[in-house]
């Protein structure tokens, strides 16, 4: 099919994959897609067959030059980009007015962006707007023994870094997403790891809310670039990784509807003044029964391509905006919809809500599920072998971590 435009998706990783699938579901193309590396995800697919790798693309004076070469090479038609984790988000931000020219997005001003990506900026919004969120403190790793004040904290707690495009890039022994600590003991030695290890910014400590992966909620929100917020979904996870390096990645969810909480979430991001997608990790509190607000990533998430099962193609949101120009009115997401990446044996036997089971047959036999990685037009064989394995791995994980 003939196209007005040409997606350009930065990143090689799953949600790469599901942004493209996006394309090529809604308007039949296949988008180019520029990576550092290959990924099983995009590099066996016949959907990404357009790919540039460049080994450089996050060094420093790398990332601008690399695109505004593509730009050159692919005249004629508007190049939409898309970024795929936050530290291609960051970059295209950063280096957004030289890219304008040759590129359309949609993203928040880089004062906003820095305010949503350090946690602890965020949470100050959050209190200026009224979003609940956890109980949190911060604390300094730039000393081998840092001090840090935990009065008014309730043990266990979280710990997780305040710059997480900076830990995003780190390796070293002992490293998880984000760490559980029982007492102040064991922070103090997950402070100490991280001061060992490199990481010398702020970290957030961050009271322990109760509850498995069921209390976990999911809102995707997408906002004009006139700040609009044009639509909003929120949905329940069901399950999630549970690697300790992990967690916080979202496997299953079923969609979910209630319009306070929906509208207050797009109210939050029109008040800021903020643009493009958004992707809220969030926990019912069943100490006081409140949604409270972990973060909001800002770009569409590794899951956010439930949306499309309520008719919210993650493509479409964009090109409406970006390239069309559309102003349309808010849309709260509704439907009954499951979306998961685990197998349906891992969903029977590790979920442990029997009104969930019970929902998700239902879903399963009406047809209203959907793995993405089992896209049905992607019939690239050496993907189909690796996404078995995969999906046996899920098995394997799962009872590992029972």
């Amino acid at each position: 099919m003939e196209s007005t435009f040409v997606p350009v998706i930065v990143g090689t990783d799953i949600n790469a994959y599901t942004m493209a699938i996006s394309f090529h579901q809604e308007y039949g193309i296949t988008p180019w897609v520029i990576g550092q590396a290959p990924l099983s995800f995009t590099e066996w697919s016949d959907i990404t067959t357009q790919i540039e790798y460049h080994d450089d693309l996050r060094k420093p004076g790398r990332f601008t030059p690399i695109l505004l070469d593509f730009a050159k090479r692919h005249v004629g038609k508007p190049l939409l980009l898309i970024g795929t984790n936050d530290a291609y988000v960051r970059l295209i931000v950063e280096n957004a007015a030289a890219l304008q020219p040759a590129y359309r997005f949609n993203y928040p001003t880089l004062n906003l962006l820095n305010k949503f990506q350090h946690k602890a900026d965020f949470y100050q919004l959050c209190d200026q707007y009224g979003i609940p969120h956890p109980v949190t403190k911060t604390a300094l790793c730039s000393d081998p023994a840092p001090e840090f004040d935990d009065r008014g904290l309730r043990y266990p707690v979280i710990v997780k870094p305040n710059d997480t495009v900076k830990y995003m890039y780190m390796h070293f022994a002992g490293k998880e997403k984000v760490f559980k600590c029982v007492d102040r003991t064991a922070l103090e030695r997950v402070l100490t790891l991280l001061n060992a290890n490199g990481y010398s910014e702020s970290v957030l400590i961050q009271e322990y809310i109760p509850g498995a992966d069921d209390a976990l909620w999911d809102s995707v929100v997408y906002v004009d670039r006139q700040h609009h917020a044009q639509m909003v979904s929120l949905a329940q996870v069901v399950l999630q990784e549970h690697d300790r390096t992990a967690i916080g990645n979202y496997t299953a969810l079923i969609a979910r509807f209630d319009a306070a909480l929906m509208n207050q979430l797009a109210d939050f991001l029109e008040a800021v003044g903020y643009a493009g997608y958004a992707n809220f990790d969030m926990k019912r509190d069943p100490r006081d029964g409140q949604i409270k607000t972990f973060e909001a990533n800002t770009r569409q998430g590794r899951a956010s391509y439930y949306i499309t099962g309520l008719g919210q193609n993650l493509a479409r949101n964009l090109v409406d905006d970006c390239i069309k120009g559309e102003t349309k009115p808010r849309v709260l997401a509704k439907g009954d919809f499951l979306y998961s990446l685990v197998p349906k044996f891992v969903l029977r036997h590790f979920v442990k809500s029997p009104a969930l089971h019970q929902e998700i047959n239902q879903l399963i036999s009406g047809k209203h599920w959907v793995n993405p990685l089992f896209y049905p037009a992607d019939h690239n064989a050496k993907r189909r072998r690796f996404l078995f394995l995969r999906q046996l791995n899920y098995v394997r994980k799962y009872y590992r971590n029972r």
